[in-house]
């Protein structure tokens, strides 16, 4: 009891007043970020962004004053972890130009910055003792026992991935620890830097392998032939004896281990009757703590009892909020959370010895009175199929006959979660009611969910939306004749289909980054990866669920159905969008001025596929709120 009333009273005293808002105010980047904590739990690191400034701050929360400053304007780190108690770890992508490789590449790269010595060192840089040619050299896998050396894997040369010791104080070219095989993916490693095992995936012959280091020698313990990998090895066991792994149960992502002495499998120690194992909480060394769950509220299980009886504790003190675990010391005594939902933009806290205070708030500049409730909620599709959703009311707004926007997610294999999702708020702020439905195909809610929107891209997936809008209209919540659909990427896709098979159900439409001719998209992939990639056996079975060819294709492709649209059409793309390209969006637009549509495209300069520019999130933000007011 005293732990709720301690989150109570620290959620009640930060009510802030209300203060007009705006796209430029909702599409700004969090001022707070990447909130870290020291393993002794005396200094916190977070990246700070305001005015003009993008900085990574540490403070002495004993001295409390910041103690150190990096400027990363340039680098824009997208992860960040302490390493001992002195150095902080940040990874940042970077779209940048590789020297003999045609275009831009975005580019994944680790830092580590000593705060008392004020030094930043870049840990691997391509063409440096390791192969130019590749983008992922930020990821490290383990580190020793003195956090000097970071354990990082990239390619030596073209056909040799292999697992380098890499020194976190100084530049230089990084030692092999470990080699592997061209079709080594991943290494595990244990205390003092002992190889325990490595993961192997041939693209070609779809083999997939587990190698235990025994005796100094590599032993097969596991072995399977698929197409697609469904088994997922994501750490170690605290004893270094087993792997972690997921595996599918009854339709359900379970967690289980893999002896490294044998390749023996254990029974499911975590699992969920409704709920997937979404990820795992791991440390530096990724030896597993315990799991996260998939939902529209993140929840956690743990071998420690007394972490379990913590998150429960959370969840009736603010049930209808999301707390998303940041950081932990490695005695779990002070944690790091991440709240939103009701109430919040997102807010740091800190629990330390059974109580719990507010660190700073991410998004200041919106008041607590401005966050627009998110409600769970179903509905059956008109196959029977009952769609789990989420629908954003705006506040002091009667649910009768409102407005609205359709927001389908993108991936599409992704979902959505009860969170501050910066453009439903902005649409709920604006009046409109939000609707988000986890059409089939959306993760998160079990795998036959999953499996019905296989072969579905253009059909039954995009029946769901529209059986979102008119159970909603049925039940008088929304006005039918004032619907436009918005999206990102699949969601992108999916506004522009919703344009092109159903012209009278929207208003308008706002593809972000979308797909409008998905042979195209192939070829594309298929270019860019190979024929044998997984990438492209994945979007083999997604898409067309390995049954149809490119004519096929061409019926669910939006840009062979401009004349059949009526609403007008907003294109948004990044310039620098490495997911899905730019002319999927000229070429719509072309299409759409030789069938005499209304279509408006905005090009982003330097813009990537998440508008992860604050600049570019508010010039966009700006376009799509007056377009959609103009039409609605």
């Amino acid at each position: 009891m005293r732990f709720i009333l301690i989150v109570i009273s620290l959620m009640m005293s930060s009510v802030s007043f209300a203060q007009p808002s705006s796209a430029d105010v909702y599409g700004k980047l969090p001022s707070k970020s990447l909130m870290r904590i020291s393993p002794n739990g005396q200094f916190i690191a977070y990246r700070d962004v305001n005015d003009g400034r993008d900085l990574m701050l540490v403070t002495d929360l004993v001295a409390k004053k910041i103690i150190a400053a990096v400027d990363v304007s340039k680098v824009k780190p997208t992860n960040a972890y302490f390493l001992g108690n002195n150095k902080l770890i940040m990874v940042a992508s970077s779209n940048t130009r590789l020297g003999g490789y045609v275009g831009r590449h975005n580019v994944s790269i680790a830092y580590a910055y000593n705060f008392e010595s004020k030094k930043l060192v870049q840990l691997l840089t391509p063409g440096k003792g390791i192969h130019l040619g590749q983008t992922d050299v930020g990821r490290i896998v383990g580190v020793s026992d003195d956090k000097k050396y970071a354990y990082m894997t990239a390619y030596r040369d073209a056909g040799s991935f292999n697992l380098f010791r890499v020194n976190t104080d100084r530049k230089g070219n990084p030692l092999t620890h470990k080699r592997g095989t061209s079709d080594t993916i991943d290494f595990f490693v244990g205390k003092s830097g002992k190889v325990l095992a490595r993961e192997r995936y041939h693209q070609k012959d779809n083999i997939h392998r587990i190698d235990a280091l025994i005796n100094d020698k590599w032993v097969e313990i596991f072995k399977e032939e698929v197409e697609i990998r469904t088994k997922g090895f994501d750490g170690i066991t605290p004893d270094e004896k087993s792997l972690v792994m997921r595996i599918s149960v009854g339709g359900r992502w379970a967690y289980h281990t893999m002896s490294l002495a044998d390749g023996k499998i254990s029974a499911p120690l975590f699992s969920h009757a409704d709920k997937d194992v979404e990820s795992f909480i791991t440390d530096i060394n990724r030896v597993v703590h315990g799991v996260r769950y998939s939902g529209f509220k993140p929840t956690y299980d743990f071998f420690d009892e007394t972490l379990n009886a913590r998150m429960r504790g959370l969840a009736v003190a603010l049930p209808n909020n999301t707390f998303t675990i940041s950081d932990y010391t490695p005695d779990w005594k002070s944690m790091v959370f991440y709240l939103d939902g009701e109430a919040s933009s997102g807010d740091y806290l800190m629990y330390h010895d059974g109580s719990i205070e507010l660190i700073a708030p991410a998004r200041p500049e919106i008041a607590r009175n401005n966050i627009h409730p998110i409600n769970e909620y179903s509905f059956k599709a008109r196959d029977g199929l009952v769609i789990p959703s989420l629908i954003t009311m705006p506040v002091n707004k009667e649910a009768k006959n409102l407005p609205a926007i359709m927001l389908p997610h993108g991936g599409p294999e992704s979902y959505d979660k009860i969170e501050f999702d910066w453009l439903a708020q902005y649409f709920a702020n604006e009046g409109y009611v939000v609707i988000q439905p986890q059409f089939r195909g959306s993760k998160g809610f079990g795998f036959q969910h999953l499996q019905r929107g296989r072969g579905e891209w253009g059909k039954k997936m995009q029946d769901d939306l529209t059986d979102a809008v008119t159970e909603l209209a049925n039940r008088g919540v929304i006005d039918k004749s004032r619907v436009c659909i918005v999206g990102a990427s699949y969601g992108g896709y999916a506004a522009l289909a919703g344009a092109a098979f159903t012209p009278d159900l929207y208003k308008c439409a706002v593809s972000i980054n979308g797909v409008s001719d998905i042979n195209r998209m192939l070829r594309s992939d298929r270019k860019t990866y190979g024929r044998h990639h997984w990438v492209v056996s994945y979007w083999d079975k997604v898409i067309k669920n390995g049954e149809f060819d490119s004519d096929y294709l061409d019926t669910i492709s939006p840009i062979n159905f401009a004349k059949q649209i009526k609403a007008p059409v907003l294109l948004v793309h990044g310039k620098r969008d490495k997911v899905v390209k730019l002319v999927q969006s000229e070429i719509m637009e072309d299409a759409l001025e030789e069938a005499d549509k209304t279509v408006t495209f905005l090009e982003l300069n330097k813009g990537d596929h998440n508008l992860s520019s604050e600049s570019n999130r508010i010039k966009a933000l700006n376009e799509i709120g007056k377009f959609v007011k103009k039409h609605i």
